[in-house]
């Protein structure tokens, strides 16, 4: 297959002989030339012992790191145990043993970067004197020595055996397998001269066991399910690949094995930058664009960094729409539209400065903006997902720079010029539509058509979002803590993925999962008065359930001293069996009347939602959660109002207008 990153660099890539028919060293052609002569100094991370880069980073930045890290040598470290791993296969609770390997590369990530920049460093024999790089080194170890660095969810070699210890000599290269290669890889680059000095041999390890657990499988086995080949390719692939790339680029000292692994990296990514829309949409949510778009990304400013011009792809026109996608979803402070599996409030750990730095390269200054306030929103830039990203970070003076100085003018005020007053992603279907372009107030609609074979689907087709102030009110609930049902056949199971906990209509029943049960007819309309997206969504029910069902989610600006306000449309047609219900899921303090009700956020404003009583009566029902990552979204409870029309036919009509209600 030949994708648009393998045309780009088709001058370089084609110079270099077919893996599959020239497996030895090829250290001659023009890939090998242009990655050799330490690709790793061109990384655009210096190690530690450039202390110029590491002593500028911020005061105010190196005092939270380090004394988050004092607070981290206090704790005693996390250890990944085989009986937790092997819960996944037990009681089905994956997050037992996933939580601890997290938090041990947090441990690491963090000591690693209180270690650059304290820039401690003593002799081998010596007593004492690193604690930050002593315990860092303990860390890594602590990797190299498990059995297997694959979530237990994923490693089908051990499943198809029948057994619940993975085999060292059979590793499944996964997420879990991806992010700790990447984070030998950085901390190899960053501390490497010290670690020489403190741990001799311990670099030599960290070779050996990314070389034995990732890329030599990598390189063996050419038909990874998450390569996607098929055209199914997620965030699996820039993630594993991302981690591939920096491996081969600051770990591999063979220049013609690094160019090999390189040039199938290349290849094998481009099945994921087919499979993304020409809008820039991702249906696997926000949280899930800084999994793989963003690592795109990462991966394309390596090659250029360590290949020059010869290997500089960051024109391909999919990039500028690619990068506009979280500013498209925003819709105030943390606050973003949740579709897939993402969560509503984005929380930190993201890397903005990628955001900002691509936002800059492209030409496209709100971006780079909403990097900058989005940074700030989240309280800082030194935790940013992992190793690499937080060097990458600190390193960079001009993103430091920007998130702590003083505020512009713009983002002192209400002004934020990455909202559009709408925007509509035609290939994912999805509308953002507001009442003021370029300030969260007011209200803000978001809507979406769509399909239920998406990536991390839910059962949403035509489901919407009601923000008030940059603050969803009428919400999506977002996924909970994965367990190994989660993408498995029981998938539906769980309360949060199915249509009756979405804002969808139910015509005698729920929607169903599959590619072919989607939206029909999809039509938007954008002009000053507003903006309105309309469908005909029978089709993402079981068939026959009705013939035909439209909605219309309208937001209409104020105008002839009417406010603004949302209005949902629906229009049933055709024999249907069963109740016909309304579903509406809403974050707040909840009162209803006969015809009306209200939502309230703690400390801000409300909406109010009206419909005919004589058409519908409402039934309202508390939701109490106990998912941590659902009460991080909503608290402790969500609401569902429930309209049932009173006396169903086979046609018939019933509208919803939500207004701001302070």
């Amino acid at each position: 297959m030949s994708g648009p990153l393998s045309a780009r660099l088709a001058p370089v890539l084609d110079a270099l002989p077919d893996p599959a028919q020239d497996p030895g060293p090829s250290g001659a052609d023009a890939l090998a030339k242009l990655l050799s002569d330490a690709p790793a100094a061109r990384c655009g991370v210096p190690d530690v012992t450039d202390r110029a880069v590491w002593d500028a980073v911020p005061e105010a930045v190196r005092a939270e790191v380090l004394a988050q890290a004092a607070a981290e040598l206090d704790r005693p470290a996390p250890v990944p145990a085989a009986s937790a791993w092997a819960r996944t296969f037990r009681d089905g609770d994956r997050g037992a043993y996933e939580g601890q390997a997290r938090a041990l590369r947090e441990r690491v990530t963090l000591l690693a970067l209180a270690a650059v920049l304290t820039g401690e460093a003593a002799d081998a024999t010596a007593p004492g004197g690193c604690p930050h790089l002593d315990a860092a080194a303990d860390g890594l170890v602590a990797f190299a020595e498990a059995s297997t660095w694959c979530w237990a969810p994923h490693d089908r070699f051990t499943a198809s055996r029948g057994e619940l210890v993975p085999d060292p000599d059979q590793p499944f290269l996964d997420l879990g397998a991806a992010e700790i290669a990447s984070l030998f890889a950085w901390a190899d680059r960053a501390l490497g001269p010290h670690l020489d000095r403190r741990m001799p041999g311990l670099r030599r390890r960290l070779r050996r066991e990314v070389d034995r657990r990732v890329l030599a499988p990598y390189e063996r086995i050419r038909d990874w399910h998450w390569i996607g080949a098929d055209g199914s390719a997620n965030n699996w692939n820039p993630w594993i690949v991302s981690a591939v790339v920096t491996s081969a680029l600051l770990l591999c000292d063979d220049d013609g094995r690094r160019a090999r692994l390189v040039r199938l990296a290349v290849r094998d990514l481009d099945h994921y930058l087919v499979a993304l829309p020409d809008d820039g949409g991702i249906d696997e949510g926000i949280a899930y664009w800084f999994a793989g778009a963003c690592r795109v990304l990462e991966v394309l400013d390596q090659l250029a960094d360590a290949g020059g011009a010869g290997l500089d792809a960051r024109d391909l026109p999919l990039l500028a729409p690619l990068l506009r996608y979280p500013q498209r979803m925003h819709f105030g402070a943390d606050h973003y539209v949740n579709v897939g599996d993402a969560p509503a409030r984005l929380g930190g750990g993201r890397p903005w400065q990628v955001v900002f730095r691509w936002g800059e390269r492209l030409g496209q200054p709100e971006t780079a903006a909403h990097a900058v306030a989005a940074a700030r929103d989240a309280g800082g830039i030194a935790a940013t997902g992992g190793l690499g990203r937080s060097l990458s970070a600190l390193a960079d003076g001009r993103w430091c720079r920007a998130v702590t100085g003083a505020p512009a003018a713009a983002e002192a005020g209400a002004e934020a010029p990455w909202l559009a007053g709408a925007c509509w992603l035609p290939r994912l279907q999805v509308l953002v539509a507001r009442e003021s372009a370029g300030s969260p107030s007011g209200l803000a609609l978001a809507a979406k058509a769509g399909h239920n074979g998406e990536h991390h689907n839910h059962l949403d087709v035509g489901s919407y979002w009601v923000a008030v102030d940059g603050r969803p009110l009428v919400v999506d609930v977002g996924r909970p803590v994965y367990t190994a049902r989660t993408f498995g056949p029981d998938r539906y199971a769980a309360w949060p993925f199915q249509s009756a906990w979405h804002n969808v209509p139910e015509p005698g029943g729920g929607q169903v999962p599959g590619a072919r049960h989607g939206a029909r007819d999809v039509t938007v309309r954008l002009d000053e008065a507003g903006a309105a997206l309309h469908a005909e969504v029978s089709g993402a029910y079981p068939r026959g359930l009705v013939a035909r069902w439209e909605r219309e989610l309208r937001l209409e600006r104020a105008a002839g001293g009417e406010p603004a306000q949302v209005v949902v449309e629906d229009r049933w047609q055709g024999p249907r069996d069963g109740p016909l219900m309304i579903r509406h899921v809403l974050a707040g303090h909840v009162e209803s009347g006969r015809g009306w009700a209200t939502v309230t956020a703690d400390r801000g404003a409300g909406l109010r939602m009206e419909w005919d009583p004589e058409v519908a009566a409402a039934w309202v029902e508390v939701r109490e959660l106990d998912d941590p990552l659902l009460r991080e979204s909503w608290g402790d409870r969500l609401t569902r109002v429930t309209l049932t029309v009173l006396e169903p036919a086979d046609s018939g009509r019933i509208a919803v207008r939500w207004r701001r209600s302070d």
